[in-house]
């Protein structure tokens, strides 16, 4: 009887905790609801469903996608696929250079190394609004403006990347790296033979660490940035807006399509990035 029990028990605690796990679940969907909810509605319906607060908040009288037919007008397409070009940018050249400089700082012994490897963490810890001026001064005076370069450039050298790569690069057997270079491999060798195709999870985790970097910046954009046709998502999401004047169901509907597509990129690569952040660090 005290075995069945047992067995019980964490059955019990399974069931009790199912339904607590679906109420957090929906109070966390329930703002993502709303938004794409109030992106199919008339702009005076939005505030007019909130009082008194009911059902009727998430479920419209009728669907309405003038929001989305806007957007394609106000050339918030053209902001978007700039945000994905500037973000693919980012993710390819950046984790060439992170990956490296990762390899460099978990099996090159060099003088100093504890110390590059300690401002590398340092780095991603100041606040990138601290940097956002003196960069663009540089960036002026180098005439990088006004183009893909200038808003790449920034993003390709993320410490919160390389840390990621340097701590699973540490999991891997030095004896490896031991075997090779007897078998007179180069240290490139090495790490394009060896290294890489053993680290795709982090390789993925620290891409989709980059493609955020970029997909949400705003402030960096804002400043480098003064060709209209050379405006990201965030950017022009922000101008939809004015003193007088604005449009609640295309700001949602923009909202929504700035949403849709990193989701669908954490959604695709879920288990690879969960699974890189689980080993991070354990040999």
């Amino acid at each position: 009887m005290a075995r069945m029990c047992n067995e019980a028990g964490p059955a019990t605690r399974r069931y009790l905790l199912a339904p607590l796990t679906l109420l957090v679940a929906a109070l966390f969907a329930l703002p993502i609801v709303w938004m794409l909810v109030s992106s199919l509605r008339d702009p005076a319906d939005i505030l007019r469903s909130l009082s008194p607060l009911g059902w009727r908040a998430i479920v419209p009288d009728e669907i309405v996608l003038d929001a989305y037919v806007d957007l394609w007008e106000t050339g918030f397409v053209r902001a978007v696929v700039n945000s994905l070009v500037v973000a693919v940018g980012t993710v390819a050249i950046g984790l060439t250079i992170c990956s490296l400089a990762a390899f460099a700082l978990s099996v090159i012994a060099f003088p100093g190394r504890n110390l590059v490897f300690g401002l590398v963490v340092l780095s991603f810890m100041i606040p990138f609004d601290a940097v956002a001026i003196p960069l663009f001064r540089v960036f002026r005076t180098a005439n990088l403006h006004d183009g893909y370069l200038a808003l790449i450039l920034p993003g390709i050298g993320n410490g919160l990347a390389i840390f990621l790569l340097r701590q699973f690069f540490l999991g891997i057997p030095i004896e490896l790296v031991e075997a090779a270079r007897i078998d007179g491999a180069s240290l490139l060798r090495i790490f394009f033979h060896v290294y890489l195709p053993l680290s795709r999870p982090a390789l993925i985790s620290a891409g989709i660490i980059l493609f955020m970097f970029q997909w949400q910046a705003y402030l960096w954009p804002l400043i480098i940035i003064s060709d209209p046709s050379m405006r990201v998502g965030p950017v022009a999401l922000a101008q939809f807006s004015n003193q007088f004047d604005f449009n609640l169901s295309q700001l949602f509907a923009g909202a929504v399509v700035l949403s849709v597509i990193p989701a669908l990129l954490l959604l695709r690569f879920q288990r690879q990035f969960v699974g890189s952040i689980a080993t991070t660090g354990i040999k």
